[in-house]
């Protein structure tokens, strides 16, 4: 998705784009980028405290996947929730996928550091295939194929995560510093609080006239 996001900004309304500057897309683009960084800090909170790493994981992914699917639907407006979704999402997936590698070795283990290598291979494959199908849509057929193109490779690597659940050492139900039942109970009607008070916000700073 990254591949195409600047291009599709910058891109014409006529071709599909959304018809901004070059400088404004490169700026809008590098900011979605950066901030996933923070936000991966609340997901590996999330992750220690309340659902654990593989279920942080694989809500990480279903957002990610539904961004992307949403992205897909050529409209503005799908645009901006599906890049709020791949933000959230990321921010689960990103620090929780790296963990859940590391507890498959114990810490002393010598062949822990060794065990990293083809996971940031598969990433790296996967990136350089990606870019090149979703660019090659994008420039072709339209850029929400390459969005639509994202989302269908994401699926298949979720019924895969799932599928090989057996094979991971964090895949327990519960968060391993979970927290007390009624901090849980606070910290659950929070995230709700926060996530029904989203779209007034939304509506707050983008006033419709």
């Amino acid at each position: 998705m990254q591949a195409i996001l600047v291009l599709y900004f910058a891109d014409t309304l006529a071709h599909g784009g959304l018809g901004m500057s070059a400088g404004t897309a490169a700026s809008v683009s590098a900011a979605h980028g950066t901030l996933v960084h923070p936000v991966s800090v609340a997901g590996g909170r999330l992750a220690d405290r309340i659902l654990g790493s593989y279920r942080a994981a694989l809500c990480g992914g279903v957002l990610i996947a539904c961004g992307h699917y949403a992205m897909s639907v050529p409209t503005g407006t799908m645009t901006w929730v599906g890049l709020g979704l791949i933000g959230a999402g990321t921010g689960l997936l990103k620090p929780n996928a790296a963990t859940m590698v590391g507890k498959l070795y114990a810490t002393d283990d010598d062949r822990r550091d060794a065990g990293f290598a083809p996971y940031c291979m598969a990433i790296n494959i996967g990136a350089f295939a990606g870019l090149l199908i979703t660019g090659r849509l994008g420039d072709h057929k339209g850029w929400h194929w390459g969005f639509s193109a994202a989302a269908i490779g994401l699926t298949f690597g979720l019924i895969q995560y799932v599928l090989g659940r057996r094979h991971l050492a964090e895949r327990r139900e519960t968060a391993e510093l979970a927290l007390a039942p009624a901090a849980m109970r606070r910290a659950v009607r929070l995230i709700v609080a926060v996530m029904a008070a989203a779209p007034r916000l939304r509506r707050t700073m983008h006033p419709v006239h």
